[in-house]
């Protein structure tokens, strides 16, 4: 489908020839020469949206006073904070959110039938990729069979899920799905989907290049930033919007600088040093803007790195961490099978248009911060932040400390293992994981990390017996390189054998641990650890018997596994003894840089890329037997506990409504700080004793086949129940409870879902107050739709993350901020009080309006709270009920 350009803007539109190629692209000198402004000193990130702008200035979505605003930007020294509307080229989905987000588009193929439009109206307008990445549980580990057996068990819990996503193929337009066992979606954009330079036809048939840009239903999209490659993570109710033609309302951000100087010393990695970035960052504070890297230290940092600092932009909270296109870049997009006519093409449109980092390059930032990379040490992160950066030879102290401080349990208390010749005590890695799209992309890591397992494995060392080791690569091209190598058999001798392609720890689908363990755990109420590659290690994240999360590079993930505990001192300490009683130290196992650096060349070559991603979206056996039906909207079965039609549009009315004051509403929650999107709306595994687990047993499902809450998120039902249903939650409405309790109309301690239910059929309209950074982490969309489904009409908090707050507008519910020093501890909130939020009936984009508090004993107090709806087209999102509901009608009427 031809891109749709702007019209008004032609003075902008030059031509570029590359090796006797003529292709249209709108100039940036250009739009200087034409008097819109001197743009000569935006950082590379921005110019992605100025570019943007000149691109489909219309004179009404986008005005040239829209793009004016970025010269103005520069001049007024880095901020200029407009609202335009941003176009991303393509979206990218994985299958935990990509599900619910077809689930969407279905259901709106009904709705619109209903209202009496034409579903094939409901098609993504941009070009959609899902990958299925997120699915594969470890069930099976530390053998040969793992692999197998791991995808077996796969195809036989999600096979209703993968049907209809083989069914949405078939039934929309621009809708491609990548099969199961390919890869992790973030580093198949970064090896294959991702050009750095796009091209498409625009309505005139003319060829047009410019910055591939997207967003992404997974909040680490952001890695691509490191090919540079704009892109960012929202919601599935965001992304769902921009599939079908609805821009982007975004105020013009902040770009914060970080410079990078020096180069990496011996014996760290990227790792070391995104976890030091991380830290950096989340002090500086750089919520909702962007973040470049720049200075001379990039001369010396592989794409690889840079892509894992890209990927943890949630983790410092920023939007996007962009490096600028270079040399690198393109040796990148060349070694990872590019076509040479698209690499020779991002070299010359980015050195025409102004996107090139050369030596002259000294854009304005809004603020900088500075990195000597020659400082960086071995670290991990945790344990249950990842922002907690921790030196490697501190992490014995700050694990006693934690023990005591956080966990408030003392060390040594041994528990017997059942059957085992072993005990377990606090600090014991029961998980020990390589993992996650942050690090598997990155050959150094994985590379050095089967190193560590070749010399380990050379010295007679092993994993210790209660480890449950996992290797899961983020695509199929590591394998190949491993194997190129022989390292995958090094790794295999010290238990990391391969289990799958996917996410599995990091997202929660570490699988059970062995009985015996757990139980022990449960039984000494133990703290237990696991170490991840990762970049997510919140609470109740990796596993129900799991406390304490530490993220660290795949090498040290292989060393903690041949450890066993974190009560240890890696750094100086014996980490394990060889069979004949001699202590081996961390640094008699470490390769050296050079080690890893000769066989990276030797082994990570453009033949792998080309390879493996020859037939990226046929699939395996498997996939190709997977039946579906040829249907223009779906049928949805009856019995379905995976998919099912969500109420979302159902006897939805041709108009909108307005919309009205709070009056008469009890909190279902009161939180803390840090209350994360995996609090809110957990993506792992549930009990039968649960609300979702009642559900299921209610319908004859066996708890084997239970599977995940992010598997079921094509079922509102499960994702209902399983709202704030986190075992780690604590509800400060309840005394020392943790999980998903709160008290319902009749005082009595409930089920959140329960009480939530019970106040729907009461007529009572409910509201959560929270902390700071509420809604950190994950952009799942069902935080937001679950939050409006148990009839949440308000969430307070004292500031919020930025892609929650955006959800929880496009579900129609109203985000709100404390004001004038208030929070929930100064206002001794209890969850007996009434709440009424007046001025919402003419609401303005970020105005402050009177609520008022009136507590148990019948006192009232009124307070002013600051509206988190920022934007004019936010305020018709939510008289709709919804961007969805916005787009439904509007697609309806046109």
């Amino acid at each position: 489908m031809p891109i749709t350009v702007g019209q008004d803007t032609a003075k902008t539109r030059k031509t570029l020839s590359v090796n006797g190629q003529s292709v249209s692209y709108y100039s940036i000198p250009a739009a200087t020469e034409a008097g819109l402004g001197d743009f000569s000193k935006l950082p590379a990130a921005l110019k992605v949206v100025l570019e943007n702008m000149l691109r489909f200035e219309d004179g009404k979505t986008v005005s040239v006073d829209d793009i004016k605003a970025f010269a103005d930007w520069a001049s007024k020294g880095g901020k200029n904070p407009r609202e335009i509307a941003y176009r991303p080229a393509r979206v990218l989905m994985q299958d935990f959110t990509g599900v619910p987000a077809v689930v969407d588009l279905a259901a709106m193929r009904d709705g619109i039938k209903a209202l009496g439009g034409d579903a094939q109206k409901i098609n993504p307008l941009n070009p959609v990729d899902l990958v299925i990445d997120h699915s594969v549980m470890i069930d099976e580990f530390g053998n040969p069979r793992a692999f197998k057996m791991n995808v077996d068990r796969e195809y036989e819990r999600n096979m209703e899920r993968y049907q209809f996503l083989k069914w949405g193929q078939g039934a929309f337009n621009n809708f491609r799905v990548v099969p199961p066992g390919t890869g992790i979606c973030h580093q198949v954009n970064l090896e294959y989907l991702a050009q750095t330079v796009w091209t498409d036809t625009d309505q005139n048939g003319e060829q047009v290049a410019y910055p591939d840009t997207l967003v992404g239903t997974d909040s680490h999209t952001t890695m691509v930033n490191g090919v540079s490659v704009l892109g960012w993570g929202v919601g599935g109710i965001e992304a769902e919007a921009a599939m079908l033609g609805q821009p982007i309302s975004m105020l013009i951000p902040e770009v914060i600088g970080f410079e990078l100087t020096g180069e990496m010393v011996e014996g760290t990695t990227g790792t070391d040093l995104v976890l030091k970035v991380v830290e950096m960052l989340r002090e500086k504070g750089v919520v909702g803007k962007f973040v470049e890297f720049y200075g001379t230290g990039l001369d010396h940092l592989p794409l690889a790195d840079r892509a894992t600092i890209a990927n943890m932009a949630p983790e410092y909270g920023a939007t996007c961490g962009f490096f600028p296109i270079d040399e690198e870049t393109l040796r990148y997009l060349s070694n990872t099978g590019r076509d040479k006519d698209r690499v020779a093409l991002v070299e010359a449109y980015a050195k025409e248009n102004g996107f090139w980092r050369g030596d002259d390059y000294a854009p304005v930032y809004t603020d900088t911060l500075s990195l000597d990379m020659g400082t960086i040490v071995p670290a991990i992160s945790g344990p249950k932040r990842p922002q907690d950066y921790v030196a490697l030879t501190d992490a014995k102290a700050a694990f006693t400390k934690e023990m005591a401080d956080t966990f408030k349990r003392p060390m040594g208390k041994e528990v017997a293992v059942k059957g085992e010749d072993y005990t377990l005590d606090s600090g014991k890695v029961v998980i020990a994981s390589i993992t996650s799209c942050t690090n598997t992309s990155n050959p150094y890591v994985m590379i050095g990390a089967g190193l560590v397992a070749r010399k380990a494995a050379a010295l007679g060392l092993n994993r210790k017996p209660w480890v449950k080791t996992s290797l899961a690569p983020g695509s199929q091209v590591v394998s190949a390189y491993l194997e190129a190598a022989n390292l995958q058999e090094d790794l295999d001798k010290v238990g990391f054998n391969l289990v799958g392609y996917g996410c599995t720890t990091c997202i929660g689908n570490s699988g059970p641990l062995q009985p015996e363990i757990s139980d022990a755990i449960a039984e000494g109420d133990l703290v237990a650890t696991a170490v991840l590659s990762g970049n997510r290690n919140f609470e109740g994240r990796i596993s129900p018997d799991v406390r304490a999360n530490y993220l660290a590079s795949p090498p040290l993930v292989v060393a903690y596994a041949l450890a066993g505990t974190m009560d240890i001192n890696l750094a100086t300490d014996p980490i394990a003894q060889t069979p004949d009683g001699k202590d081996v130290y961390l640094k008699d196992i470490w390769p050296t840089n050079k080690e890893i650096s000769d066989l990276v060349h030797s082994t990570v070559t453009r033949e792998a890329f080309l390879s493996k991603y020859a037939d990226v979206f046929k699939g395996d056996e498997k996939w190709q037997a997977v039946e579906t039906t040829d249907s223009e909207t779906y049928d949805w079965p009856p019995a379905s506990t995976y998919v099912q039609n969500p109420p979302y549009f159902q006897g939805m009315s041709p108009e909108p409504g307005t919309i009205s004051n709070i009056e008469g509403a009890k909190p279902l929650l009161i939180l803390g700080d840090m209350v994360t999107t995996d609090h809110i709306s957990p993506a792992g595994s549930f009990a039968t004793t649960s609300p979702a687990g009642k559900y299921l047993l209610e319908r004859q499902v066996d708890p084997r086949e239970f599977n995940s809450y992010g598997s079921r998120r094509g079922s509102h039902e499960i994702m209902m129940r399983g709202t704030f249903a986190n075992i780690r939650i604590k509800n400060e409405i309840l005394d020392d409870v943790e999980g998903g309790y709160t008290k319902g109309p009749d005082g009595e301690q409930t089920s959140i879902f329960d009480a939530a239910m019970a106040y729907q059929a009461a007529g009572t309209p409910l509201v959560v107050f929270g902390g700071e950074q509420y809604g950190a982490g994950s952009s799942r969309d069902w935080a937001a739709k679950g939050t409006a489904l148990l009839g949440v009409k308000a969430v307070i908090a004292e500031s919020f993350e930025r892609i929650h707050r955006s959800n929880l507008v496009g579900m129609g519910v109203i985000p709100f901020e404390f004001t004038g020093g208030d929070t929930r501890k100064t206002l001794k909130l209890t969850g007996d009080e009434t709440v009424a939020i007046s001025g919402l009936d003419t609401i303005q984009p970020l105005q402050d309006v009177p609520c008022t508090i009136t507590y148990g004993d019948g006192s009232t107090k009124t307070i002013q709270i600051k509206c988190r709806i920022d934007t004019a087209i936010e305020i018709e999102y939510v008289e709709h009920g919804g961007v969805l509901h916005y787009v439904l009608r509007n697609l309806a009427k046109s």
